[in-house]
């Protein structure tokens, strides 16, 4: 039975209305949207929540959108202890604080898409890697690439990379770095085949340094953003560019929605073939 059939016994219509039936569910932890018109009623949804997955030990509701460098939100504790979980996903564990690092759970699907264009013997830079889903998914599905570069400014999410390659044991693949891509970027221009750029905003900013990093005989970006549907070839206009800015250009941009994100605005990804 699904949240909203049980609260559906429990609420009145106009209450039932409000509430949101999607939520994330990251490990043993849960994150809720509940509008502050139903704050009343926060104990009846999560008491649902937790009929529905008696696993759940923590449950969080969202206080605020996304925000700063690092990404965050906002959370209010509404039952459990705040803590550390660990996520399962396609065989991998991924341990992570969702207070203090971003990540979808959503995503695992696009996670895989990615990891299996990864060819062998493939030198692969992940971009705002977060806890180090992209990198150890890579890692994972293409045991003979040659090395994953995953590049993160947040020194917990760093650290939790860190942890994360260590439990998967995939030490001999990945390389965690701390620091900003602007940064770091330049240390590897000309030597990756590809560059996965999972930062949906702002992402555009370094179009021209992710170009920079693939080798002289070209690879493949992979760049995220949010847009409306009109927008997208004003997207890729953007990318052309940003691409003639290092000298290089695209033989090819194939389109792919990833996620809605709010009503009329979506997470795409462009795969962008770079010679």
């Amino acid at each position: 039975m699904r949240l909203r059939e049980i609260l559906e016994k429990r609420f009145s219509e106009n209450d039932l209305k409000q509430v949101k039936g999607s939520f994330d569910i990251i490990g043993d932890v849960a994150i809720l949207e509940i509008p502050d018109s139903l704050s009343h009623r926060e104990k009846d949804v999560v008491d649902a929540l937790l009929e529905v997955h008696p696993n759940i030990r923590t449950v969080y509701k969202k206080e605020s959108e996304r925000e700063g460098v690092y990404r965050l939100r906002d959370f209010k504790l509404i039952h459990g202890d705040e803590k550390e979980t660990e996520h399962k996903e396609h065989g991998l564990r991924i341990r992570l604080d969702v207070r203090k690092i971003y990540f979808s759970p959503r995503e695992g699907t696009e996670r895989q898409r990615i990891a299996k264009q990864v060819k062998a013997n493939e030198t692969v830079m992940v971009m705002f890697a977060g806890a180090g889903p992209y990198a150890l998914t890579i890692a994972k599905n293409q045991p003979k690439v040659k090395k994953v570069y995953a590049i993160e400014i947040n020194p917990d999410a760093y650290r939790y990379i860190i942890e994360n390659v260590r439990i998967n044991k995939l030490g001999h693949k990945i390389v965690p770095i701390l620091g900003d891509v602007e940064t770091e970027c330049m240390k590897y221009s000309g030597k990756c085949d590809r560059v996965v750029m999972p930062l949906p905003k702002g992402a555009y900013e370094y179009i021209g340094l992710a170009a920079d990093c693939l080798k002289k005989k070209g690879g493949f970006i992979h760049y995220y953003f949010w847009s409306s549907k009109d927008a997208i070839e004003d997207i890729k206009e953007i990318v052309e560019v940003d691409l003639k800015t290092v000298e290089r250009k695209a033989k090819s941009m194939k389109v792919r929605k990833v996620s809605e994100y709010r009503p009329k605005v979506v997470k795409f990804c462009i795969d962008i073939k770079v010679e």
